[in-house]
Parts: structure tokens; C-alpha cells; sequence
């Protein structure tokens, strides 16, 4: 599969589709899902052009690995759901099978509320 130039996120990254920001840096951008799934659903989404996890492991540097990671950290501090607080759940869904609907790699992050088991 190859990378879709105009996928929603893409858009976002090109200021082409409008968000609500949560957090930005050189490497990451994360802001509020449009249709959240819990009391707090914010997508984090690196600034590159990768369709899933593999991808992003396989051809992102390390520094943006590191940097979109750390970025999670910082935006669950921010928004006062840390390990410290009241805890998060972090996931992404990647490939059909896996749920994915935006072919751009993305974590969402919920919290605010207590979440249920994922697999029954």
C-alpha cells in the first residue's frame, strides 16, 4: 500500500482541514477526534508520511520515534490523565483487520472516564 497524500490527516498536517490542537512540535501533531469514543479522545500523528506502526518503525528516524513518543508522555500530563493521576489507554489500529480507517499512523489516546476491557 502507498501512502495517501489526501487522506484526512494529511490534510490537517497541510492546514487544509481544520483541528482542534492539543499539542505541536517538529515531529508531532495530536488534537481532538471529531467523533470521540470516550470523555477525553485525543489522535496523535506524526508529522511524516508513514501508513502504520511497521511503516513508522521501519522508515521513521529516530528521532522522530523518540520525539512521537515522548510527545504521548507530555500530552497526558497536560491533560492531567497520566499514570499519576487517573490513567489513559493508548492504542492504534493498523490494517483492515485491525480497524484502521485513516492510513496515516495515528495513536489515540482516551481517558477521563474509566475504559472497559478491550477483549471479552
Amino acid at each position: 500500500m502507498n501512502y495517501d497524500k489526501n487522506n484526512i490527516f494529511a490534510k490537517i498536517l497541510r492546514n487544509e482541514t481544520p483541528c482542534k490542537k492539543v499539542y505541536e512540535n517538529d515531529y508531532v501533531l495530536s488534537f481532538y477526534d471529531v467523533n470521540p469514543q470516550k470523555k477525553i479522545h485525543i489522535l496523535v500523528i506524526p508529522k511524516g508520511e508513514y501508513i502504520d506502526l511497521d511503516d513508522f518503525n521501519s522508515k521513521a528516524s529516530e528521532k522522530e520515534i523518540i520525539e512521537f513518543n515522548k510527545a504521548i508522555t507530555h500530552i497526558v500530563k497536560m491533560l492531567k490523565i497520566s499514570n499519576q493521576e487517573d490513567g489513559y489507554r493508548v492504542i492504534s489500529n493498523i490494517g483492515k483487520n485491525g480497524g484502521q480507517e485513516v492510513f496515516h499512523f495515528h495513536y489515540h489516546i482516551f481517558g477521563g472516564e474509566k475504559i472497559r476491557k478491550m477483549v471479552f
